[in-house]
This record gives structure tokens, C-alpha cells and sequence, in this order.
């Protein structure tokens, strides 16, 4: 998992000619599954289907139009952004259970489960992109950009079970702070070096966003496990933010 801060990896070798029809069908298959998934699951008629669906139209008119800027070497997403695609399905249909707050106190194993897989395949795209060397920037950026909005949708899931406080925000909204503020303050967008804290801080964050949905967990474990979150996120800000004005 890229940190909210990671640096932007270099640019891939040249690209083949864009293939517009190869990067549409690849994500309407994209589309397919979630809808797959929402029937599966008995959703299709509940307000989770059109929240779940608008979230995946969004990521793919994203990704679209950054891959028709920058082509990936096969034309079409690559194998690596594939598997984070499938990840951004998993986390479209999180999305899409914030319209139905009953759901979410009703099904908190479930979605801890769902969680859970998304996690998982965070991990596998890295593998995938080194070992088939589909590694882009576009991929990269794809990657972090998916993590910091699965992030905001946990501490929105856990905002409305009332597990945790409207300071469980903060967590979620403090990398799009960041970028906002460097709009400001541009030395903030400089490239940082790898960062074995920074790494563990993501992880950590999300597990512990994800143990305090766990509706067995009580709620003043919630409440501190959501706190050493925003800790150590905030701490890893700062030390990241002193290193880029010092060698702004």
C-alpha cells in the first residue's frame, strides 16, 4: 500500500498506440461485476445499487481519461491495474452501503469481509506490476488515490454506526488536506524517499479502521484503535511535511 505521501515513480517506456475499444470493454467488465455482485448480494433494488454504481462510473471516467493521456505499453489497463480495479469494485459496493445505515449495523462481519479482500488485493498489484513489468505512474497514482478513498469510506462507515466521533474525518480527509494545501505551498507536491514508517502507518491505519467496524469490538476499543490511527497518520504527516521544507 503507497503511502498518502509516497513519491511519483518514474515514467514507463513508450506506449502503443491507444486502444480505445481494448480500455472500454476492460472496464465495462468492471461495471459487470459489481452489478453481479449487487444482485448476488440482493441489492439491486436498494439504494446501496445507484451509490455503488455513480462511485464505479467515477473511478472509470477517471482512470479513463488518465490512460487515454498516458496508454499503458499493452493498450489497454495492464495487468496490475487490473487487479486494482477489481480492488475499486470492492470498494464501489462499500461505498454504496453508506446509503443504508441499517445495513451497515446489521452486516458488519460482512464488511469486514469485504474490507478485508480489498486489503488483500493491495498487495497484489505490486506483485502483479513487478512480475509482468506493468508498472506505470498512472497505475501508481491509480493505486494511491483508490487507497485514500477506501480510507474516507471506512471512517464514513464508522461515522454513521456512530462507532467512533465526527474526528474519525480527520483521518480520511487529511491526504486530500494535504493536496489542497499544496496548491498553496507547492514544495509540498516535492518527491519524498521510500519510507518503511510511512508504509506501516497505511497499514495500520486501515486495519485498525477496519477492527473498529467489527461489531463484537466495544466501542471504547473502536474509539482508541480509530485514535492511534489518527496518531500515527498525523505524526507521519509531519515528519514527511518538515522533510519537504527542508529540502523544498
Amino acid at each position: 500500500m503507497p503511502s498518502p505521501l509516497s513519491s511519483h515513480p518514474p515514467a514507463q517506456g513508450p506506449a502503443e498506440a491507444t486502444r480505445p475499444w481494448r480500455l472500454a470493454m476492460e472496464l465495462a467488465l468492471g461495471g459487470l461485476t459489481l452489478l453481479g455482485l449487487l444482485a448476488s448480494l440482493g441489492l439491486v433494488g436498494s439504494w446501496v445499487a445507484p451509490l455503488a454504481i455513480a462511485t464505479y462510473l467515477g473511478m472509470a471516467a477517471l482512470l479513463w481519461r488518465a490512460l487515454r493521456r498516458r496508454p499503458m505499453r499493452q493498450g489497454g489497463l495492464g495487468a496490475a491495474n487490473r487487479v486494482t480495479l477489481a480492488r475499486g469494485v470492492l470498494v464501489a459496493l462499500l461505498a454504496g452501503t453508506l446509503a443504508d445505515p441499517a445495513l451497515l449495523a446489521t452486516h458488519g462481519e460482512w464488511l469486514f469481509a469485504l474490507a478485508l479482500v480489498a486489503l488483500a488485493l493491495d498487495g497484489v498489484d505490486g506483485w502483479v506490476a513487478r512480475r509482468t513489468g506493468s508498472a506505470s505512474a498512472v497505475g501508481a497514482r491509480f493505486d494511491m488515490e483508490l487507497d485514500a478513498f477506501f480510507i474516507l469510506m471506512l471512517c464514513l462507515a464508522l461515522l454513521l454506526l456512530e462507532r467512533v466521533g465526527p474526528w474519525v474525518l480527520a483521518i480520511g480527509a487529511m491526504r486530500y488536506a494535504f493536496v489542497a494545501a499544496s496548491w498553496r505551498w507547492p514544495w509540498l507536491a516535492g518527491e519524498l524517499p521510500d519510507s518503511l514508517r510511512r508504509k506501516a502507518v497505511c497499514v495500520w491505519q486501515v486495519a485498525a479502521l477496519m477492527l473498529a467496524l467489527l461489531p463484537a469490538t466495544p466501542g471504547l476499543i473502536a474509539t482508541w484503535l480509530a485514535a492511534t490511527a489518527l496518531a500515527g497518520l498525523t505524526l507521519s504527516f509531519a515528519v514527511d511535511v518538515r522533510w519537504l521544507y527542508h529540502h523544498r
